[in-house]
């Protein structure tokens, strides 16, 4: 098998890449059988580190805008800039989870919670993962009839920063990690892990396929393109895998009783599609 074998990875940092090379380089058999792509993961079927973008809320009934960030040339800290909705993938994905760009409403509803925020005026933070978006788009539209496998963490524990899906930001120095209270205190040398939505990665899946369309408020009456479905980790592993052999003396079993925070979504075409 491993004399067959060929391996291609996909990464944006020019650095990155080299430093991949250079280490696959110092096994001669290697190379041959191993490239690197040097380019945006969305443009292939990666799944890890895709970015997110952050909108704000000042209270529960002002409208949303998109968060950009800044360095003003005084402070050794970027600040937050808030603007009103424009990038259609930020568009498109409060478009899927049916949120509104407005504050519009019911009238009686809106009176209430307007007197609601004015008394506990709350802000609200929100993370999209307008970079899956771009990847799910791609994928359908290359590979309308592919079937997907995706894991990753359903979420992540101690998180400090707030909004919903916030990221974990850890940095690491003399071996000891330590989490950041601000994504605006990640630096180079930081990582971001961004817990999966896998109930907005199906909607997403739904939407990239042309059956579902949140603008028209009901799906298309050609009926569901994609058969899909959310599993734990050891739930897939016990259909999936083979427990059996790997749990041990004492009853412990490493892919049934790890990774707790981690699932698995599974989606196949339906007879729907062309």
């Amino acid at each position: 098998m491993a004399n067959v074998l060929k391996c291609s990875s996909v990464e944006i940092s020019t650095s990155l890449a080299e430093k991949q090379l250079e280490t696959i380089g110092q096994v001669d058999s290697h190379l041959s059988r191993f490239k690197v792509e040097c380019r945006d993961a969305a443009d292939r079927s990666g799944w890890d580190n895709l970015p997110h973008d952050l909108i704000y809320a000042e209270n529960q009934v002002s409208p949303w805008k998109e968060v950009w960030v800044e360095q003003q040339p005084d402070s050794l800290t970027p600040s937050e800039l808030y603007k009103p909705v424009e990038d259609p993938l930020i568009a498109r994905c409060m478009q899927i989870l049916d949120m509104e760009v407005s504050a519009s409403q019911n009238r009686m509803v809106s009176l209430a919670r307007g007197m609601w925020s004015k008394v506990f005026p709350k802000p609200r933070r929100c993370w999209l993962p307008t970079g899956c978006l771009k990847l799910m788009e791609a994928l359908h539209g290359a590979l309308p009839k592919m079937s997907l496998i995706a894991a990753d963490f359903s979420y992540l524990p101690d998180v400090r920063i707030p909004g919903e899906r916030a990221p974990l930001v850890s940095s690491k120095q003399d071996g000891k990690s330590s989490d950041h209270d601000s994504y605006l205190d990640a630096k180079g040398d930081s990582d971001i892990f961004f817990p999966t939505d896998f109930w907005l990665l199906e909607q997403i899946d739904h939407y990239c396929s042309g059956w579902m369309k949140p603008l028209e408020g009901k799906s298309s009456k050609r009926g569901m393109k994609r058969r899909t479905i959310t599993l734990d980790t050891s739930a897939f592993m016990e259909q999936f895998g083979l427990p059996s052999k790997t749990r041990t003396k004492d009853g412990y079993n490493p892919l049934l009783d790890d990774f707790k925070n981690t699932k698995f979504y599974l989606s196949v075409p339906t007879h729907n599609t062309k």
